[in-house]
């Protein structure tokens, strides 16, 4: 699984015409699922995601977690984040999990985020969105489960 970590100050999306989340400060995750991807690489992503250290201390260091600046979370499943480019200008999704399996390990992951204590907004699965936020610093951070 690929995650990409957006430090927010605010983010929401809609489909079909309205709004279906939205977040103050937090984390938007943009959601790529593999297909051979497992709860194992969900647990992994969990634990990093709700122990990423990026919002700044009072010494303006990246140093506090989303759980210490009461953050939320806007998740987004995002097949795109697959798309393999070696050949050619059209890109190949072969690598991205099917939809049933790719919605099956995004709910789990939305799920065990909840559980860690996280308010968890999202869009829509499979669904054409549209995406709004201020990325914060900009602060933006690729986590790969397959790169451990």
């Amino acid at each position: 699984m690929r995650v990409v970590i957006q430090r927010v100050s605010k983010a929401s999306v809609n489909a079909d015409g309205k709004e279906n989340g939205a977040i103050g400060q937090g984390f938007l995750l943009l959601v790529g699922v593999e297909e051979e991807d497992t709860s194992e690489d969900v647990a992994y992503l969990t634990r990093k995601i709700s122990n990423m250290r990026i919002f700044e201390d009072d010494e303006g260091k990246m140093n506090l977690s989303l759980r210490e600046v009461k953050g939320e979370i806007l998740s987004i499943s995002q097949f795109t984040l697959h798309a393999d480019t070696k050949k050619g200008n059209r890109p190949s999704f072969i690598k991205a999990a099917k939809p049933g399996k790719a919605d099956q390990l995004y709910e789990e992951l939305n799920q065990n985020l909840r559980n860690e204590g996280f308010k968890v907004e999202t869009g829509v699965f499979g669904a054409d969105m549209a995406v709004s936020l201020i990325n914060d610093g900009p602060v933006t951070i690729l986590v790969d489960s397959k790169n451990k």
